[in-house]
């Protein structure tokens, strides 16, 4: 009878985990529950002549626009200048944002010299700022991933910051009673604890870099998807309209989706962060 009791309970704790993972594809299946119903009602609506076709065509017609773009290879053109624009300048802002919001979060010395002008420059308006970076860059390149950095970089250097001003001191303290030195409290406790603002600012970062890269691509270019929302305003052509709005949420999904994927590596520890990214 104890053999059969111990060998229940050795197989006892591997039912919990398969109810846990059945629950969170149920809550992952659910999160596409609304989008798939708006489409749907959306496209009984273009269908039943509810809405017109120019103002807003079929879910059906934009995919078939899609389909005869892709076959002739003009999206995967206008999509890989946009993503090359997109990931160079998030690249240039978010490093200059990480290296700015440590120093920052560190040094008081540093806030004080920093800080104020960072949040000057942060306050002004992103358009205000379109026709100095022309006289600056041009309408070039430069200036389109220009535009991009900027955007990024302010809500990475934020959050940055104040995820390293907001480890709890009691960490500080007993790190340095058990003897650990300079580094080893940075990888151990403030890294750790600053990533999940750190992370959150990088959601923003990526949401701000569409946004200013919509912007830049309305500057005297011929490619990118900005510019093929903006040729298609011309001739009224909403299918493609349409299509470029589609594609910016797409990217906006899988980069947020990447980040969740990074906040459930990195903040493994954190149960309701490891919970988040699985669903």
């Amino acid at each position: 009878m104890a053999d059969l009791t111990s060998t229940r309970d050795s197989y006892a704790p591997a039912r919990a985990p398969r109810a846990v993972v059945s629950k969170e594809a149920l809550y992952r299946w659910l999160s596409w529950t609304i989008p798939a119903i708006v489409v749907l009602l959306w496209e009984a609506a273009a269908r039943f002549g509810l809405i017109a076709p120019q103002v807003l065509p079929a879910p059906s017609r934009v995919f078939e626009t899609a389909v005869n773009m892709a076959q002739n290879g003009e999206l995967f053109v206008h999509l890989g200048v946009s993503l090359l624009r997109a990931a160079g300048g998030f690249v240039i802002g978010g490093t200059i944002g990480l290296a700015l919001g440590v120093v920052v979060g560190f040094s008081p010395l540093a806030q004080a010299l920093l800080d104020r002008s960072i949040q000057m420059v942060r306050a002004i308006p992103f358009l205000a700022m379109l026709p100095l970076v022309i006289v600056w860059f041009g309408v070039g390149e430069v200036a389109k991933i220009f535009l991009v950095a900027l955007a990024v970089l302010f809500p990475i250097y934020i959050n940055t910051m104040l995820g390293i001003r907001q480890i709890d001191p009691k960490l500080m303290e007993l790190a340095r009673v058990i003897g650990l030195n300079r580094t080893a409290i940075v990888r151990r406790i403030i890294l750790p604890g600053a990533m999940p603002s750190i992370l959150t600012g990088v959601r923003y970062a990526l949401a701000h870099a569409w946004l200013a890269l919509v912007i830049a691509e309305t500057l005297a270019t011929t490619k990118g998807i900005g510019f093929l929302a903006m040729d298609a305003r011309e001739f009224l052509n909403t299918n493609v309209i349409l299509l470029t709005m589609i594609i910016y949420a797409i990217i906006g999904v899988v980069a947020d989706t990447l980040v969740r994927l990074l906040e459930g590596r990195y903040l493994s520890w954190h149960a309701n962060y490891a919970r988040g990214a699985r669903t």
